[in-house]
C-alpha cells in the first residue's frame, strides 16, 4: 500500500496519519490529548513517545541511525524476533532475528474514549522468511499510545508443528546522564554477565552504569524502574509474558566503534529490555499464541 492508501484506510483525523519519514521510510505520526508518538512501519518499530506533560522523549534515537532497507534503526524500541542475541543454530543468520529490518504491514488503527490511540502492525511468513526460519507464523505488534505507552508482541503459530522462540523489545531509554541512572527492581536477581563470558552473578543493590554492561536477568519481577537523576524522572516498566530483563549500555569503546552511534551516545541512553531470553524459551503449539507485553509510564521526581 502507498502512504495515501494507508491514510485513506487507516488514518484517524487529528490523531493518526502516515507520512514519508527519514530515508523515504513510511512513518506513523500519532497525537492525542495524552501524548505524541512516531512509529516506523519498516521494522515495526516505535521511534518516539512523548507524554503531553514531558519535555524529553521517553526514548533515545541515534542521530546517526540508518534509515534504509536491510538496516536496523538504532534507537526507539526495535523488535528482536524469533531469536534474541546470536543465531541459536549458528547458521550465520543475523543477530536478533530478521524482523527489525523488514517492511511490516498495517493491520488496524483505533481511537478510544479514554484518549488512547492504537496501531497494530504485523508480519506473516513468506517464501523469503521460510528460507531463513522454516516456520509458519503470524507476528503482530500492538502499540497503544496514551498517558502510558503499551507495546504487546503477539506470536501465533500457523503451522502444524510446535516451534520455540526467544525475543525482546530492545528499548533504548533516553537519560540525562548515565552516571546518574539507577535501575531498580532487579535487586537480588541472578543474571548472566555477557561482558564476563556469560558468568552467572547476583545483583547487589540497584543497577548502576560505570562501564560496559550487558546482562540477562532471569526470573525477574514484573516491574523495573529507571531512576533518572539528571532528568528528574522515573520510568516504570511493567511486563507480562516475560521472565527476563536485559540491561545494556555499550560504554565508550564499543560506542566509538559503532557507525550508527555518536561517540558519546552511551551517556544518553540505557536499554532495559522486556524479553524471553537465555533459558526463558517460549514454546508455541500449533494454533496457539504467546503474548509479551511491556507498559511504560513516566513519574516525575
Amino acid at each position: 500500500m502507498s502512504i495515501e492508501q494507508w491514510n485513506t484506510e487507516f488514518g484517524i483525523s487529528g490523531q493518526l496519519r502516515f507520512i514519508e519519514g527519514v530515508g523515504g521510510l513510511p512513518f506513523v505520526e500519532i497525537s492525542n490529548e495524552n501524548a505524541t508518538a512516531t512509529v516506523s512501519v519498516y521494522a515495526g518499530q516505535l521511534l518516539s513517545y512523548l507524554p503531553a506533560d514531558e519535555a524529553a522523549d521517553l526514548f533515545f534515537l541515534s542521530e546517526h541511525a540508518y534509515y534504509q532497507p536491510g538496516k536496523a534503526i538504532k534507537g526507539g524500541a526495535p523488535v528482536c524476533w524469533p531469536w534474541f542475541g546470536p543465531d541459536p543454530e549458528e547458521h550465520g543468520r543475523p543477530a536478533h532475528g530478521f524482523v527489525r529490518n523488514r517492511q511490516w504491514n498495517v493491520i488496524s488503527t483505533a481511537a478510544s474514549s479514554a484518549g488512547e490511540t492504537k496501531l497494530t502492525l504485523g508480519l506473516m511468513d513468506t517464501d523469503e522468511t521460510r528460507e531463513i526460519w522454516p516456520k509458519s507464523f503470524e507476528l503482530q505488534l500492538e502499540i497503544t499510545v496514551g498517558a502510558s505507552l503499551t507495546l504487546e508482541l503477539i506470536t501465533r503459530n500457523r503451522g502444524d508443528q510446535a516451534f520455540t522462540i526467544t525475543q525482546a523489545l530492545h528499548s533504548y531509554f533516553k537519560v540525562g546522564d548515565i552516571s546518574q541512572v539507577q535501575v531498580l527492581g532487579l535487586e537480588g536477581d541472578s543474571y548472566l554477565d555477557k561482558v564476563n563470558g556469560g558468568a552467572e552473578k547476583k545483583q547487589s543493590g540497584a543497577v548502576t552504569i560505570a562501564g560496559e554492561v550487558d546482562r540477562i536477568y532471569t526470573d525477574v519481577q514484573l516491574e523495573q524502574v529507571i531512576n533518572d537523576g539528571a532528568l528528574g524522572r522515573r520510568i516504570h516498566i511493567a511486563s507480562s509474558g516475560s521472565r527476563t530483563a536485559v540491561v545494556w549500555n555499550p560504554w565508550s569503546e564499543i560506542c566509538t566503534n559503532m557507525a550508527d552511534l555518536a561517540d558519546d551516545a552511551y551517556q544518553q541512553f540505557i536499554c532495559v529490555e522486556t524479553a524471553n531470553a537465555a533459558e526463558d524459551v517460549v514454546e508455541i503449539q500449533p494454533g496457539s499464541e504467546h503474548r509479551m507485553l511491556a507498559s511504560y509510564t513516566v513519574q516525575r521526581g
